[in-house]
């Protein structure tokens, strides 16, 4: 039951925006808070259709989450030290594009694995109570932040997650990692990259090609 929750925690912390121009004015709560929203009505919608995962449901969970889960420093952070500033500078040009090619198809695996595995296990967790913790400071001047969300589930205590937040360029609220009752996602999928890395020799070609994101079973 608790990975049902941590799936549907996961999924609703980016926000639901449409493309825009320009920075993304809203808070890291106010991020949480509109994809929370948006992410269970899409959920509503396919249990009240039958609870049908064809590709339209997956097309339109992504659609939510994209504009502002940054997969590509996601998928960075999990390669760990085989994706680093000073590795990619050691590199020669034809490595660096290699290297280049390798995170482009790694962003691309997490977000294709993260969205399907995370979409099923929302249509599970459909109708649960999910509060926001009130932010404790004011977020205009800072480049991180964590927001905190309380996910409760047939009257159990409420599952703690931590949504690790960061602007981007522009200045834009993005997910940036989670933590779920201490459990630190991003660092379990690096130690995951890691140990695959140790097993092909270093051929990150084929980590990529044989990722399958690890279970969380609390």
């Amino acid at each position: 039951m608790r990975w049902i929750a941590i799936l549907a925690a996961m999924a609703v912390s980016a926000a639901a925006a449409v493309a825009q121009e320009g920075p993304d004015q809203r808070s890291a709560h106010e991020v949480v808070s509109d994809t929370t929203r948006d992410v269970m009505e899409l959920v509503a919608e396919v249990r009240e259709n039958g609870g049908d995962t064809g590709s339209e449901y997956y097309a339109g969970l992504e659609s939510v989450l994209d504009p502002v889960v940054d997969f590509r420093g996601f998928a960075r952070g999990v390669m760990g030290p085989y994706a680093s500033s000073s590795r990619y500078r050691s590199l020669d040009q034809a490595g660096r594009e290699a290297l280049v090619g390798q995170l482009d198809r790694f962003t691309e695996k997490m977000r294709e694995v993260m969205v399907r595995t995370y979409g099923k296990g929302l249509l599970a967790f459909g109708g649960s109570r999910i509060d926001l913790t009130e932010p404790s400071g004011d977020e205009a001047d800072e480049r991180r932040t964590s927001v905190q969300q309380l996910i409760y589930k047939e009257g159990a205590e409420p599952y703690v997650v931590l949504y690790q937040m960061g602007r981007d360029k522009e200045g834009s609220w993005k997910l940036r990692n989670m933590i779920i009752e201490n459990v630190n996602l991003g660092e379990i999928y690096r130690s995951q990259f890691a140990s695959a890395a140790r097993k092909y020799d270093g051929d990150l070609d084929k980590v990529i090609d044989n990722w399958s994101a690890v279970d969380i079973d609390a």
